[in-house]
């Protein structure tokens, strides 16, 4: 698995990766023999840097198990804790790829909702009482068939934020069954069309604003119009021009 690891950035002090889609970021499960994230790049650094034991990988922040995209871990606890510093002050910035079925009314907006999770069920649900107040930012990226593409951004960082809001807003995501998606791929496991896609945060040791690309891969649930990949092409196309304006321009909505 590890000569398998895609890596987008490494230095001293922090890793960016691509987690592939059924994939846990951390396994809730410590002796499971099931591989991680967390244990794929610790066998990585310790195998690339000959340590003789554990490599030290800093858990940042996670993506759902069916969930793929860019990752940014930390190799030191000075990078752990810097990372940490700026997600918890809303500095770490990350910016998704998902493919709603229908049409958007408006290209771009902000979704407001108040979502609470069922532990049991593992599930978000809108209570206006109970729930906490969630914004996503998004702006269409192209048209799939009867999909959009869409860029979004949580404000929030709620469990099943941008799925459940999408869902609510009437574009599930295709083959996210769990908020009423449409199932396109086979087997018994489903594969929401997410996509970790930005990552923009301040290095946690140079003077500097790093920022991580990448594209979901070809294949279901990605291919579903059938049009041989005209969402990655779409996907590829957005982010050039992303690297014009960053996340200001979305944020502007919001404010």
């Amino acid at each position: 698995m590890t000569d398998q690891l895609q890596v987008l950035y490494e230095d001293n002090h922090i890793l960016g990766v691509i987690k592939p889609p059924g994939i846990l970021s951390q396994s809730d499960r410590p002796t499971s023999e099931e591989k991680d994230m967390l244990s794929i790049i610790g066998e990585y650094l310790r195998v690339k840097y000959q340590k003789p034991g554990k490599a030290f990988v800093g858990l940042v922040h996670r993506l759902d198990r069916n969930v793929g995209g860019t990752m940014l871990f930390a190799k030191t606890s000075k990078g752990a804790s810097r990372l940490s510093l700026e997600l918890r002050n809303g500095r770490f910035r990350k910016g998704y790829f998902a493919l709603a079925e229908g049409r958007f009314t408006k290209p771009s907006g902000v979704l407001v909702h108040s979502l609470l999770k069922e532990e049991k069920k593992n599930i978000v649900i809108e209570d206006r009482i109970r729930g906490k107040e969630s914004v996503l930012l998004y702006e269409t990226a192209g048209i799939c068939g009867n999909y959009t593409l869409v860029f979004a951004v949580p404000v929030t960082g709620r469990t099943h934020q941008i799925r459940a809001q999408l869902a609510f807003s009437g574009h599930p995501l295709a083959d996210d069954v769990k908020y009423g998606g449409t199932r396109v791929t086979t087997g018994k496991i489903s594969y929401p069309a997410l996509w970790s896609s930005v990552i923009c945060v301040k290095h946690p040791v140079k003077d500097e604003t790093l920022m991580l690309q990448s594209i979901p891969p070809m294949g279901l649930p990605w291919d579903i119009a059938g049009d041989g990949g005209a969402a990655k092409l779409l996907c590829s196309k957005y982010l050039k021009g992303f690297q014009k304006y960053g996340f200001d321009r979305l944020y502007g909505l919001w404010h």
